[in-house]
């Protein structure tokens, strides 16, 4: 019995795919088809694909072509595949070719003609694109364009800025606009990255003309406004999606998942410190400048509020602010007391520490190296070292390119949010005491 093998994606199976299938089984009597996990094309920068691994596996079984369906999860597996299924031919489309020709040390490889004109790809592509209009001051919204040339059916179709300063790179065709009301007219979602003070009035604005909103965490900086803002988007239908770009990082999911189901037992600390340091913080430039507790608070609290929850005992806060006096601080640590755990946060930006996650239970604990935010790597560490576990997950586009898509999904296929309401809502509760004064001063 001659047996092939075949691999794809198989997202949005089309007759593309039918035809590649069934010319691999026509090369002779038993087709096996790998189909790639989640993960594992999420390490390939394939962070497009629409349906889940098990709705592409019940695709592929539904043709009838298929006489084993296995999953390929690692790189290599292929040459794995090969030998545990003494497999005969490897097959793949020509679009592919020379590729894989290091495997016919194993067995023959063939070739195939693709169907032109028909691909997953151009299928996403031809769906109606997401029209984005951009809203920031920082370089950030330069990375979100970018990015955005990385997720099929986006389109960067204008950006605001008040910062003369602010590059055109990843901008190239858009147009700049100097009215707000005007970019949101133009397009079917906002990404706001403007100071937070802003946020509030051009967030309402916006779902107000039922558009979805992406925003750079926090919402706002009063907790009533904030839930106004929640309803006011489910009654209008609209998407409001809390920007953390830490949070779609497949590692720092993973990491969040794993201390969830008790692998360090019952969760008693959560550490976490994001610190940089400006190059100037004098007066004309603080229009477009972050404090350290709107900057990297969301993302500080982030895993706190995850693990922890939003119902504390008690919280104490102190900062050091700018010595002018302004209402910027340089440096803040907040404490947590649960009932059973604790956790600390420390945030500057006219201070630097190191950047690391720690969350500590009660059988081991996870140490996230600097930068945890930029989440790619981190250890399950035990009493016993022998027993320690090391994680490695590509991040592709510090984290931006993935919120994106998650954004896009929940858009157009009404996928659950990374971050649920309850947590942006406590990120926006600590702003509110922070700024109303409820801190203590060093």
């Amino acid at each position: 019995m001659k047996k092939v093998i075949t691999y794809g994606t198989y997202d949005l199976l089309h007759y593309g795919h039918i035809r590649l299938l069934q010319r691999a089984k026509a090369l002779g009597d038993y087709l096996i088809v790998g189909v790639t996990s989640d993960d594992f094309d999420i390490s390939r920068g394939k962070i497009n694909v629409q349906q889940s691994l098990m709705e592409r596996i019940e695709a592929v079984r539904a043709t009838g072509l298929a006489d084993k369906i296995v999953i390929e999860q690692y790189e290599g597996q292929k040459i794995d595949d090969i030998q545990k299924y003494g497999v005969d031919i490897f097959t793949v489309g020509s679009d592919w070719v020379g590729v894989f020709d290091y495997l016919k040390e194993y067995c023959e490889v063939v070739y195939l003609d693709r169907t032109k004109g028909v691909s997953s790809t151009e299928i996403r592509s031809k769906e109606n694109a997401l029209r984005f209009g951009l809203v920031g001051d920082t370089d950030v919204i330069n990375k979100f364009a970018i990015e955005c040339r990385n997720v099929n059916g986006t389109e960067v179709t204008g950006y605001l800025s008040l910062n003369p300063m602010l590059g055109k790179e990843g901008l190239e065709g858009a147009a700049a606009y100097t009215s707000f009301e005007d970019l949101v007219h133009d397009c079917d979602a906002l990404y706001i990255r403007s100071h937070p003070t802003k946020h509030y009035e051009q967030i309402k604005y916006a779902l107000g003309q039922k558009k979805h909103v992406l925003y750079e965490s926090p919402l706002t900086l009063n907790h009533a406004q904030a839930k106004e803002l929640f309803e006011m988007a489910d009654r209008n239908g609209c998407i409001l999606y809390a920007g953390i770009k830490t949070a779609y990082s497949t590692a720092y999911a993973r990491m969040i998942l794993m201390a969830k189901t008790g692998k360090i037992g019952d969760i008693v600390s959560v550490d976490a410190v994001c610190t940089s340091l400006e190059d100037d913080l004098t007066k004309p430039e603080m229009q477009h400048v972050w404090n350290s507790i709107t900057a990297w608070g969301p993302t500080a609290m982030l895993p706190v509020f995850q693990l922890l929850g939003t119902e504390c005992v008690e919280k104490h806060i102190v900062s050091r602010l700018l010595p002018t006096g302004d209402d910027f601080d340089t440096f803040t640590k907040i404490d947590w007391t649960y009932p059973n755990a604790v956790a600390s946060i420390k945030v500057g930006k006219g201070v630097k520490a190191e950047g690391q996650l720690i969350i500590g239970g009660t059988k081991g604990y996870i140490y996230v190296p600097a930068p945890w935010w930029k989440t790619d790597y981190f250890e399950v560490r035990f009493e016993n070292p022998a027993h320690n576990k090391r994680f490695f997950y590509q991040l592709e586009g510090e984290g931006i390119r993935g919120m994106i898509a998650s954004f896009v999904g929940s858009v157009t296929r009404n996928k659950l949010a990374y971050i649920r309401e309850k947590v942006s809502l406590e990120i926006v509760r600590t702003m509110e005491e922070w700024h109303s004064g409820n801190f203590t001063r060093i």
